[in-house]
C-alpha cells in the first residue's frame, strides 16, 4: 500500500499571495526530495494558476482562492480553484498567445507554462462558476546523482 499525504490552503485573491502560495506548496513537495529543476517548474505552473485566478477569475477583486495538493508515490497533484468570471471557451483560452487582457501586456502563455513544466494539465470552468486547474508531475524521473 503506497503513502498518501495532502494538504488545503485558502487565501485571498490578492498578488502578494502568489508567492505565499509558491513556498508553501514547494515546502510540501520537499517531502518527496525534489530537484531544483522539479521544484522550480511547480513552482512556475502553480504561479501562472494562481496569477489566473487573480487576474482573470476575480478580475483584480479580493476574494478567495483554494489550492489542494495530493502526494502518491512520487506524483504530486495540485488543484487551483477560484470562483470566479470562468472562462467560456477553455481550448480557446490554453491556446499559446490567447489573452483577454491584451492592454494589460498580458501574454496569453500561462496554460501553455502549466503544460510545459508539468507532466499533465485538465482545465474546468463555466462562466459565472469559476475555473479548476489540475496539474500533476512526477517527482523523481531523473537520476540522481
Amino acid at each position: 500500500m503506497s503513502e498518501t499525504n495532502e494538504m488545503k490552503l485558502e487565501f485571498d485573491s490578492r498578488p502578494c499571495n502568489e508567492s505565499f502560495a509558491r513556498v508553501a506548496v514547494a515546502s510540501f513537495m520537499t517531502q518527496l526530495n525534489p530537484t531544483l529543476e522539479e521544484v522550480a517548474d511547480v513552482k512556475t505552473a502553480l504561479s501562472e494558476a494562481v496569477t489566473n485566478a487573480i487576474v482573470h477569475g476575480y478580475q483584480n477583486e479580493v476574494k478567495k482562492i483554494h489550492i489542494e495538493c495530493h502526494i502518491q508515490d512520487q506524483v504530486l497533484e495540485v488543484k487551483v480553484t477560484d470562483y470566479g468570471v470562468g472562462i467560456e471557451d477553455v481550448e480557446l483560452a490554453m491556446q499559446p498567445m490567447y489573452t483577454t487582457k491584451p492592454d494589460e501586456e498580458r501574454s496569453g502563455m500561462g496554460f501553455a507554462f502549466m503544460e510545459a513544466f508539468m507532466d499533465e494539465l485538465e482545465v474546468e470552468s463555466a462562466p459565472g462558476k469559476g475555473t479548476t486547474v489540475w496539474m500533476k508531475k512526477r517527482i523523481g524521473r531523473f537520476e540522481r546523482k
